[in-house]
């Protein structure tokens, strides 16, 4: 991001944002009149940043499609989040920032460890074994229990720590990292204070990684890069195992705590999984496209163009309305409504392009995990608290309830050989 775009004199529209309270599965009832009359609209954002808001999905799908015109460099948070990436120069590692060959460099050797569907099958019997320890855990426990903090976090935190083989007493440093760049009211100081322990922590590791390699993620990727015309360095090292860290601790887990909610909430579809799991993965599917980015993802435009007969300049920053273009009735006719047996499509709940999540796979693995075997272990989960009560996190990156208060009558035992 070069400067902030913001004219005190200019009055224009706030970003829409996710509401702390009521509906929790729509997006803001604007959405639907902007795709249908102003799909490509001026804002002004939280963090001061002006944008063009695009709204509809041929449109964002352009957008996230082609980083010749939008790039990433301003990083996808930096219009909600004041201590995201932003006006600060693109540091050694910091990938999600890159655009061509820089970030390809990066995703080519983080994508086998994620993404290849052959590493995803040999990650299941853990996923599977972490979702059923956790449920053991919730047993144990006296209810009501957080669902968010309780069973979802734990899930996606001891995943992508066994991956990169972090130890249980040090897992505190990227959750206390996560938190801070996921708050929309930490500043650019506060992150960095609370990223420094982690990144130290994360030096050391390479450091003796690289010297001993062992069978974890980390040192699979110092042995790949080491057989290239361009090894990585300690640093670059240090920024993707953080990346990987932070991305594996809170989105999915917001996912799963924000997807079991909404199917709390339509029982029909609950039950509907509850009699058939084989029905797992498509409904992760539908609920990674049913709720979507609550607050969209940023881009800058690079040279003079148009979206959808707009024109917009070189300098400009654009946000797309993710879940605004998922519920968009060119994707589904019956968008806004949530069918665990509908037939996947090309949703951008992942995003799109070259950017797109690069652990997307990793993250379907945890959530079809979840959700084949939560409905069959506590079949009377239901919710502890009426559904008002329930706050959701806003002016964040990562959509979802705070906390999730849930209870249930008895938690049956996991299935043997699985």
């Amino acid at each position: 991001m070069t400067a902030v775009q913001h004219d005190p004199s200019a009055a224009l529209p706030p970003l829409p944002l996710p509401p702390a309270s009521g509906c929790p599965f729509d997006p803001p009832a604007q959405y639907e009149s902007l795709r249908e009359g102003t799909p490509v609209v001026r804002v002004a954002c939280p963090t001061g940043v002006q944008a063009w808001l695009v709204s509809r999905y041929a449109d964002v799908r352009e957008v996230l499609g082609d980083p010749q015109r939008f790039s990433n460099r301003s990083g996808v948070a930096a219009h909600i989040l004041l201590g995201y990436g932003g006006d600060t120069p693109v540091g050694e590692g910091e990938f999600p920032r890159m655009d061509g060959a820089e970030h390809l460099r990066f995703r080519r050797h983080m994508a086998p460890e994620v993404s290849n569907m052959k590493r995803i099958n040999q990650l299941r019997p853990l996923v599977r074994q972490i979702v059923d320890e956790r449920l053991d855990a919730l047993a144990s426990a006296p209810s009501p229990v957080d669902l968010y903090a309780d069973f979802a976090r734990p899930v996606t935190t001891a995943v992508i720590a066994e991956l990169l083989s972090v130890p249980k007493e040090d897992r505190h440093l990227f959750k206390t990292a996560a938190e801070a760049l996921s708050d929309g009211k930490s500043s650019a100081g506060d992150v960095a204070a609370a990223m420094q322990p982690l990144f130290e922590y994360l030096y050391m590791t390479v450091v003796t990684r690289r010297a001993n390699p062992g069978e974890d993620v980390l040192s699979r990727m110092i042995v790949r890069s080491d057989q290239t015309d361009r090894p990585f360095t300690d640093m670059e090292l240090v920024m993707m195992s953080a990346a990987m860290l932070i991305a594996g601790y809170d989105t999915t887990a917001s996912m799963i705590s924000h997807g079991v909610l909404a199917l709390l909430e339509h029982p029909e579809e609950l039950e509907r999984l509850r009699q058939d799991p084989s029905l797992a993965g498509a409904a992760a599917e539908e609920l990674v496209r049913y709720l979507g980015v609550g607050s969209g993802l940023l881009r800058e435009v690079t040279e003079d163009t148009s979206i959808a007969g707009q024109p917009v300049k070189a300098g400009d920053y654009v946000v797309v309305a993710i879940q605004s273009a998922n519920r968009d009735t060119e994707l589904h006719p019956d968008g806004d409504r949530l069918d665990i047996g509908r037939a996947t499509g090309p949703h951008l709940g992942f995003g799109h392009g070259p950017h797109q999540c690069v652990g997307q796979q990793l993250a379907r693995l945890e959530l079809t995990t979840v959700l084949a075997t939560l409905p069959r272990r506590i079949p009377t989960l239901r919710l502890a608290v009426p559904l008002e009560d329930i706050r959701f996190k806003v002016e964040t990156s990562v959509y979802g309830p705070e906390t999730l208060p849930v209870t249930w009558d008895k938690v049956e035992p996991a299935e043997e050989g699985l």
